[in-house]
């Protein structure tokens, strides 16, 4: 009967990626229904998360229509053009700080056009930064302390009460992923320019002027109001810690603070940026978060529905290769989120299943840059908008399915990422 339902779970999965967009949380509810017709007792639903995501979703497209998203990538923009030639480590750390913050990718899509033209006006082939530009946004989803992954993820360590928190993990997430694309960064800006593989030469490009961005006149503040949230959430987090034990009762939990914070910074920035509300619901990053809800909300409920259903099975008889090699569990994780298409799917799938089999926080902690591996197949959407708006042909995908130019900057920036992580981890516990 496991073997019935977890082809079921795989059947639903597919079914969801032929579906695509907002159909992966259909697909997600439709199969916890022919679970439990099985026999499978349903699954809890992240319902709190969802309601995080939401809020943090309210509160970036607040700041969207109030201009924040192009007054961020107008500073992005300034900064590649100072620096033209560190383009392949000014762009991956851009895009990388940009999704941190905004717990969205939807910057980097922003942010490919001006990595193009600043490239291609220096006479430098562009699909080395973007390449790791693109593995940048996705592991600036495991370091934002405001994305779903991450929230999701300090949640059942605390929960169940192993010394590892919010806090630990925020701590570890932002450094190890940074790190890992400086060196990553480094390295390929040496590679090249020994090879002397940087430069266009023959490519006939036509250089597109500097583009002229209107800038709405509250947007840089729209950023700041969202940015002191962004604190406030954190301090928050801090203070209550019970590490730390400056705020022994507090009279709202770090979860409810956020949704609070949240909420209040996209009504702040709604009066003190005049901000239209009936606009926000057609925004772009509205529709995207919104969709991301549904998604995460289907998918983790099938997930939990199978691996709560069939825990026993799960704990005498995968636990202990878990627990005897992590280097298997890295690599699980990193083929499950290529196929899942989401950090925050694969971290309620896999993460409170390993927790159960009795994986060690720490490892999992280590783990986490795993989930960023949604690069290894060429059908992620930021991966095939670099390649389409690559117009100097610099950025092609190969014949076969794994030969595209994406693979090893991205393997190598989250095997970084794992073992910076690793390291820290150590350290902290």
């Amino acid at each position: 009967m496991v073997l019935v339902q977890f082809l079921v779970v795989l059947l639903f999965l597919y079914i969801g990626m032929r579906v695509g967009g907002i159909g992966v949380g259909f697909a997600g509810g439709a199969g916890v229904i022919v679970l439990s017709a099985l026999g499978a007792t349903p699954g809890d639903m992240p319902m709190l998360v969802i309601v995080f995501i939401m809020v943090v979703i309210v509160a970036i497209s607040a700041m969207q229509e109030a201009g924040g998203i192009e007054y961020l990538v107008n500073l992005t923009e300034r900064l590649l053009r100072r620096y033209p030639r560190l383009l392949v480590i000014t762009a991956p750390l851009s895009t990388w700080l940009l999704t941190m913050m905004a717990s969205t990718g939807q910057v980097s899509f922003a942010c490919m056009p001006v990595i193009i033209g600043v490239a291609k006006e220096n006479n430098i082939k562009p699909g080395r930064s973007l390449a790791i530009s693109v593995s940048a946004s996705l592991l600036g989803i495991v370091a934002s302390p405001i994305s779903a992954a991450v929230i999701f993820f300090s949640g059942i360590l605390e929960k169940g009460h192993h010394g590892w928190g919010y806090i630990e993990l925020i701590a570890i997430s932002i450094p190890s992923t940074f790190l890992a694309l400086l060196v990553t960064s480094l390295f390929y800006l040496f590679w090249d320019r020994i090879r002397q593989q940087d430069r266009l030469y023959d490519y006939l490009v036509q250089v597109r002027a500097e583009t002229v961005r209107t800038i709405p006149p509250y947007a840089g503040r729209s950023v700041l109001i969202f940015i002191v949230g962004l604190v406030a959430v954190l301090a928050y987090a801090i203070v209550t810690s019970p590490k730390l034990g400056l705020i022994a009762h507090p009279i709202m939990n770090s979860g409810q603070a956020r949704v609070g914070v949240m909420m209040s910074v996209a009504l702040l920035i709604l009066i003190c940026c005049r901000v239209n509300v009936q606009k926000i619901p057609t925004g772009s990053v509205f529709k995207t978060g919104m969709t991301s809800c549904i998604c995460i909300l289907g998918v983790a409920w099938l997930g939990s529905t199978f691996m709560d259903s069939n825990q026993q099975w799960l704990q005498s008889t995968v636990s202990s290769h878990l627990l005897d090699s992590p280097v298997v569990l890295a690599f699980i994780i990193m083929m499950a989120s290529c196929f899942l298409y989401s950090q925050a799917a694969s971290t309620k799938i896999l993460f409170p299943a390993a927790l159960s089999m009795g994986v060690a926080p720490g490892i999992l902690v280590a783990c986490f840059p795993a989930t960023a591996s949604l690069f290894i197949l060429p059908n992620y959407p930021t991966l095939l908008a670099a390649v389409e708006l690559d117009d100097t042909g610099s950025t092609k995908l190969g014949r076969h399915i794994v030969d595209h130019p994406f693979l090893l900057p991205g393997l190598v920036s989250v095997l970084l990422s794992i073992l910076f992580a690793a390291g820290l981890a150590l350290l902290v516990h």
